[in-house]
């Protein structure tokens, strides 16, 4: 049977987890579906369906790929200089949009340095942490790691795009608590965490950043001004009750009072029109997603695929966070998408790559038994 051209094909993807895939599939058809009801007339539809197909066949192509090459240090600093090239061009030849200069405008689509900056991130990370696991006890590695964040947080933060900005200091601080750091050290990262944050406020945030955390704190204090996107979202999620007004029927994202509802708001828009019910089985999909994920970190052949796959998952997992938070008031508005959902082809392609990846690391991975992974898996949770 596998000589024949149909076995082949089945050899040749049957490494592939279809259920890792088809979760990351049906979260996006929840948002092209979405995105589909509001309007005949828009083109949201239609090129966010382009995106999801460029990014299923980016997904097997990466899967077939060995990815032993990126435990180099040559390849790894290649990646990391170019993404660094990138972003300083940004301030050259980037497009302004919204008041960010943060993507390319190649005519028919634009494309963002920062959603592949976040990838390079993950792989510099776990290259570092993984030579030096047994030495992460010791502070320089913490503080040489988080001089390889802070120079793509820099560059990102002064596009200003203040929320892939955000996702890049989360991925630093759940990659170096996954590598073990002490609770000595932790507490001196949350102090400067802190310290940074209080120094960002004072001199570098700009005053519609400082707005949008005021309207955080109180957002019905300027609800037809700053903290009108926020106030609308949160209607749009309360209106959808338990079985949501259904699809085409959420007047909040209709009748456009609520803005970006393709990307920025997307998840309440889904709510709106989905309900509580709804809302569950998204939930439910992304949980079998970071489950399935965090089972391909538990039998990395190396540390490098643990670590890396450990990234993936709190990358996805901070986006979720902080978009869900910000659309319900439970965070500040950062303009930061939903993965799989929200409309947009660097992120989408980027998010289908990363998981094309960590499916091509599986196919060296090692063997462990149940209760091992049950426990191991466990402790990465």
């Amino acid at each position: 049977m596998w000589s024949s051209p149909f076995g082949r094909v089945l050899r040749t993807w049957a490494h592939v987890d279809w259920i890792l895939l088809g979760t990351a599939v049906l979260i996006s058809l929840a948002g092209l579906v979405t995105m589909h009801s509001f309007s005949v007339e828009n083109s949201f539809f239609d090129k966010q369906a382009i995106w999801i197909v460029m990014g299923i066949s980016l997904f097997l192509i990466a899967s077939l790929i060995d990815y032993h090459f990126l435990r180099a240090t040559i390849p790894v600093a290649i990646l990391f200089g170019a993404v660094i090239i990138m972003l300083m061009l940004i301030f050259f030849l980037g497009d302004i949009t919204k008041g960010a200069q943060s993507r390319f405008n190649l005519g028919a689509f634009a494309a963002q340095p920062a959603e592949l900056a976040k990838l390079v991130l993950i792989i510099v990370l776990a290259k570092y942490f993984a030579r030096r696991h047994v030495e992460i006890a010791h502070y320089k590695h913490i503080l040489v790691s988080g001089a390889y964040a802070l120079l793509l947080f820099s560059l990102i933060f002064l596009q200003p795009d203040f929320g892939s900005a955000i996702i890049i200091g989360s991925i630093w601080l759940g990659m170096i608590l996954v590598a073990g750091i002490s609770k000595k050290h932790l507490a001196m990262v949350f102090i400067l965490v802190a310290l940074s944050g209080i120094g960002m406020w004072s001199f570098v945030l700009q005053d519609y950043q400082r707005q949008r955390i005021t309207t955080f704190l109180y957002p019905l204090a300027d609800i037809r001004g700053a903290g009108y996107n926020a106030y609308q979202a949160t209607i749009a999620v309360g209106s959808g009750q338990v079985i949501g007004k259904s699809i085409g029927y959420g007047t909040q994202s209709k009748l456009e009072f609520l803005p970006e509802y393709q990307t920025d708001f997307i998840f309440a828009a889904f709510a709106e029109e989905w309900g509580f019910i709804g809302v569950l089985l998204l939930f439910g999909l992304f949980g079998i997603m970071f489950v399935r994920i965090l089972t391909h970190a538990v039998r990395g052949a190396s540390n490098f695929e643990t670590l890396f796959t450990s990234g993936v998952a709190i990358l996805f997992l901070s986006h979720f966070i902080v978009h869900v938070g910000m659309n319900i008031g439970l965070l500040p508005v950062t303009g930061t998408t939903i993965p799989f959902m929200s409309y947009g082809g660097s992120h989408m392609l980027t998010e289908f790559l990363e998981l094309g990846m960590i499916v091509g690391m599986s196919r060296y991975a090692r063997s462990v038994s149940a209760p091992r992974a049950t426990r191991e898996l466990g402790a990465l949770i």
